[in-house]
């Protein structure tokens, strides 16, 4: 990773055979854009950081620094203020990048964007097929409406492929659509089993302090009950996969990472 952003010189390394320019060097005097940046090691966010500030790269095997005028644009799908707490980004880092911040919301919601998007994409389908581009008819447009599409406009392009190829006549029909069959949320209290709502009623007793009355206790600590919490959650999950982290993250929904910043915050390492 640090070969590709900021180069080498040969011999660095084993492979090393020729000097190699870095990303940082071959945009000098443009534009680079890094995708994904919440999902750099730490280390290299270290690195980045540096040439950040001090505007020059130091390639991999060389004592110089060589300066660089470039125009940094990072993407990311996470949440890089929650990706701070849970130590899998650096603060500093963070606050560097974070200057002109330019939130696209996803594709469920900008519906109204639906129609010029698929329009655009099937034209785009057809000029790289070499074919006459496919039309789609309404109530084909009315489902994708009604889709949420959790992979955003990526999926859109997958769906429309898959229907561009399948579909007769050069018209996409709602039976030419294959949506990804993912469980949806209840939007309406009529979608809701009445054992779930039972069961969530279950779950908040368990979780409001025991008391003889209604009344939360005064010496009530919130933040300490939710440690407890979540302590007990954690270790559960360990005793179930004997003690190991990497199972009892995935156990948990958690990344290995996040547990092991979980562990260390709470005193269990």
């Amino acid at each position: 990773m640090e070969s590709e952003l900021f180069g080498h010189l040969k011999g660095s390394f084993t492979g090393a055979d020729k000097d190699k320019q870095g990303l940082f060097q071959a945009a000098k005097g443009g534009t680079l854009f890094l995708d994904e940046i919440a999902d750099l090691p730490l280390q290299i966010q270290v690195k980045l950081l540096r040439v950040i500030q001090e505007k020059a790269v130091r390639p991999v095997g060389s004592q110089k620094e060589e300066a660089v005028d470039v125009r940094l644009l990072s993407a990311t799908h996470k949440n890089l203020a929650r990706e701070v707490e849970l130590g899998n980004m650096r603060q500093d880092l963070f606050f560097r990048i974070n200057v002109i911040e330019l939130a696209v919301p996803s594709l469920r919601e900008r519906q109204e964007d639906l129609q010029e998007l698929t329009l655009t994409i099937l034209n785009k389908i057809a000029k790289e097929d070499a074919t006459t581009v496919c039309e789609i008819d309404d109530e084909a447009l009315a489902s994708l409406r009604q889709y949420s599409f959790p992979g955003n406009v990526r999926e859109l392009e997958n769906i429309l492929q898959r229907a561009a190829t399948l579909c007769e006549d050069r018209i996409i029909r709602a039976a030419n659509l294959e949506f990804m069959n993912t469980p949806q949320a209840a939007e309406t209290v009529e979608e809701i089993h009445p054992q779930a709502i039972s069961d969530n009623a279950a779950q908040i007793n368990n979780i409001v302090p025991e008391s003889s009355s209604n009344d939360i206790p005064s010496d009530f600590s919130l933040e300490k009950h939710l440690e407890s919490i979540e302590i007990g959650a954690i270790e559960k999950a360990l005793e179930e996969t004997r003690w190991n982290k990497t199972a009892a993250a995935k156990k948990l929904g958690n990344s290995f990472r996040s547990l092991r910043y979980r562990l260390k915050n709470l005193g269990l390492d």
